[in-house]
């Protein structure tokens, strides 16, 4: 199904990527997105989806540019981890995604899911749903829908991730249409050529322009801070523009000017919130490519795309950033909480540091990881308890804690009896459970 208009500018062969999604969703037998560089999508194929049901009913419609927005972000990770990237949507579904790039520069991308990992009972997902991203009154519903998606297991989902990187590096060999990137680049020169033809005849002189425009580059930096994409590239095309002027276009100056420019603008992301390895990723990238280039316009459209992705990196995505990694971290600990698991082990998981990891996962889960991992041990130390097989003495030891004096503590603490009165009991006990 075409959802968007795919003639408009996105760059890359469409009916071949077309082609491409319905034989890779016929062949996985999941659904199949194209999406360009905006979130918006192109082209979806294979089976309805819970997704659609969930925009049109489930997710209040305030919250459903956070769907779009994990679509790009997915996208933007897969291209920054080697063209594929697995991550969880805002409704805690399973996604993959792998970009369609052209001469180094992503042009949209590929999508695969959703399905789950895991069945729906032993997901927890009601730990993490009341953000607001559902409606109170659809939970039923979501409930409902949520039983209807397909279970697969991590390793096969790994093996649908790189059969869809495949199938978008297929497209990627495809040169993009000459005349869209013709015209971007027409008019990002156009926008150039005006502000220069208004240095010349608007008041400015020649002594003037010697003067690097300190305060346009601090606007600059402000604006990516602040996420503002178009204030952003007004302002750095009023920067090329003096640049081009004031060194007569000599080619080596400039790179080195543009060089200077790419150290300033990763700066400001990462002071705007952006990942900051995500942000050295991407510069050690962009500063292989610059030595590609053989002309001023080729350097400075590079630029502009540059700056248009620092600006995605700070604020447009970090909700969606942040709801992946608490997915991404709750389904670690879901699948080895009978091990021994530190903070550091699942930041590492989820490619942050520690101190940033902690700090957003009690911001969003409203408890410490400890206490949430103490949550995840006792609740399944219930059903254990439950079941009379099961030795009493070897229900600490499963459920991950190395002393059994220490799991009948915190147990006890959470559940307001000990692990034996909760198996006489048949876990008909008031209070505690938190």
């Amino acid at each position: 199904m075409i959802l968007n208009n795919p003639k408009e500018d996105i760059g890359f062969d469409f009916d071949r990527a077309r082609q491409c999604a319905d034989t890779y969703s016929n062949s996985v037998g999941v659904r199949c997105n194209i999406i360009n560089t905006l979130g918006d999508t192109l082209y979806s194929c294979g089976a309805s989806t819970i997704c659609d049901i969930c925009r049109n009913t489930v997710v209040p419609a305030g919250r459903r540019q956070l769907c779009i927005d994990s679509h790009l972000y997915g996208s933007y990770q897969a291209e920054r981890f080697g063209g594929k990237y697995i991550f969880f949507c805002p409704l805690g579904l399973v996604n993959w995604a792998s970009p369609i790039t052209l001469n180094g520069i992503m042009k949209g991308a590929m999508l695969g899911g959703p399905v789950q990992m895991v069945a729906p009972d032993d997901f927890l997902i009601e730990d993490i749903i009341g953000k607001d991203i559902i409606d109170e009154s659809q939970f039923a519903v979501f409930r409902k829908q949520l039983n209807e998606v397909s279970i697969i297991k991590p390793d096969v989902v790994n093996s649908m991730s790189e059969l869809l990187f495949i199938t978008a590096a297929h497209i990627s060999d495809v040169q993009p249409s000459k005349y869209l990137t013709e015209r971007e680049y027409q008019e990002h020169q156009s926008d150039i050529s005006e502000y220069i033809h208004y240095i010349k005849t608007m008041g400015g002189d020649e002594t003037s322009l010697e003067a690097y425009p300190i305060d346009k580059e601090k606007e600059l930096l402000s604006l990516i801070s602040l996420g503002d994409k178009a204030g952003s590239q007004k302002v750095l095309n009023e920067i090329f523009g003096h640049i081009f002027f004031s060194t007569g276009g000599d080619f080596e100056v400039i790179k080195a000017r543009i060089l200077e420019l790419i150290v300033l603008l990763s700066r400001a992301a990462l002071e705007g919130g952006a990942d900051i390895q995500q942000i050295f990723g991407l510069n050690y990238k962009y500063l292989i490519q610059i030595n590609s280039f053989k002309t001023i316009e080729e350097m400075t459209f590079w630029l502009s795309k540059i700056m248009a992705r620092f600006t995605d990196c700070v604020f447009n995505l970090t909700n969606v950033k942040h709801v992946d990694v608490i997915y991404r971290a709750v389904d670690y600990v879901k699948r080895n909480y009978m091990k021994k698991i530190t903070l550091e082990e699942v930041a590492s998981y989820v490619y942050l540091s520690p101190s940033y990891f902690s700090k957003i996962f009690k911001e969003e889960m409203g408890r410490n990881f400890n206490s949430y991992l103490n949550h995840i041990r006792i609740e399944m130390s219930k059903r254990l308890l439950m079941d009379d097989s099961v030795v009493l003495v070897d229900v600490s030891n499963i459920v991950g804690y190395e002393d059994q004096s220490y799991f009948s503590k915190v147990f006890k603490k959470l559940t307001g009896v000990s692990p034996g009165k909760y198996r006489e009991s048949r876990g008909q006990i008031k209070g505690g459970g938190n």
